[in-house]
């Protein structure tokens, strides 16, 4: 099979994306402080990601080196999987930071804990049901008619998928809609209350939102020219249309880590610890709200 440099490129990245949510599922597994549902959140998306990348080196190695059906189904499997459960992780943690500001008062308490444990069993329930049923017979390999840009997924999973990621992408539009409204109202509070100027105000909001635009900005111009195309496109439009939509939407996996979780103090000061040999996995961490991070 002549080498194709998409899937070289793919490779490469996912080999990227690896490296990077290793380092953050390490550091918050291996870190008690990190217990808290807003980590628990960034470790399950920067797990799913770390599958996403580990699935791109194993589809690249398995179709150059060990061409099977067999195998090539369970790869495609866990890329559905650890795909669909990186987009739902983005939501959860979306849905945990407009709690955390809608209902500052009650956030911290078992009630959270628990939706947050509830939202990942879903999250991750949903994500590997997607992901098994190629591997249960929802493929096109006996009937090449019915398959997708990406195969041997079937138009109909595909447009399932994609569905489901308007839904998600509108839902998480809604929300942070809604958060950027509490963001400024509660600036405008803070600067009545504390008699601050009205550019003071002006710098706050929009830096806030600014932010939060950020956040969905990147994660639209990653997926939906993907999702998009998984719409309209077919199975007999040239594979280089694939490649170039399906690349963006591995780079908000690459993308992810530095949003999500380097920016976190807390992340960086161990990360600061362990690159000074002094980690110490009992050292006191601030608490933050979602909201902050």
């Amino acid at each position: 099979l002549a080498l194709n440099p998409w899937d070289v490129v793919l490779c490469i990245s996912g080999t990227i994306i690896s490296c990077e949510n290793a380092i953050v599922v390490v550091v918050i597994f291996y870190t008690p402080a990190f217990r808290a549902p807003m980590f628990l959140l960034i470790g399950s998306l920067a797990t799913a990601d770390l599958l996403a990348g580990l699935g791109l080196i194993l589809h690249f190695a398995f179709v150059y080196f060990i061409p099977s059906e067999a195998v090539s189904l369970l790869t495609v499997g866990l890329l559905v999987t650890s795909f669909t459960a990186s987009v739902s992780s983005l939501l959860t943690i979306t849905i945990d930071r407009y709690l955390s500001l809608y209902n500052a008062l009650t956030y911290y308490s078992e009630r959270t804990v628990t939706r947050t444990y509830i939202m990942l069993i879903l999250t991750w329930g949903a994500s590997i049901c997607y992901g098994l049923l190629p591997i249960m017979g929802w493929n096109c390999l006996k009937e090449p008619s019915a398959c997708s840009i990406v195969k041997p997924l079937t138009k109909n999973h595909l447009i399932i998928l994609s569905v489901s990621f308007f839904m998600v992408f509108a839902v998480m539009l809604q929300l942070y809609v809604q958060i950027c409204k509490i963001v400024c109202r509660h600036a405008h509070q803070i600067a009545v209350q504390r008699h601050f100027l009205a550019s003071s105000h002006y710098v706050t909001t929009r830096k806030g939102i600014a932010t939060l635009a950020v956040i969905l900005g990147t994660f639209a111009s990653c997926w939906l020219p993907f999702a998009i195309y998984c719409l309209l496109g077919d199975y007999s439009y040239p594979a280089l249309y694939t490649y170039v939509t399906l690349l963006p939407a591995t780079y908000n996996s690459m993308i992810n880590p530095v949003i999500y979780a380097f920016r976190n103090q807390e992340i960086q000061k161990v990360l600061w610890t362990v690159c000074c040999g002094c980690f110490s996995s009992t050292m006191p961490f601030r608490s933050r709200s979602p909201s902050d991070v």
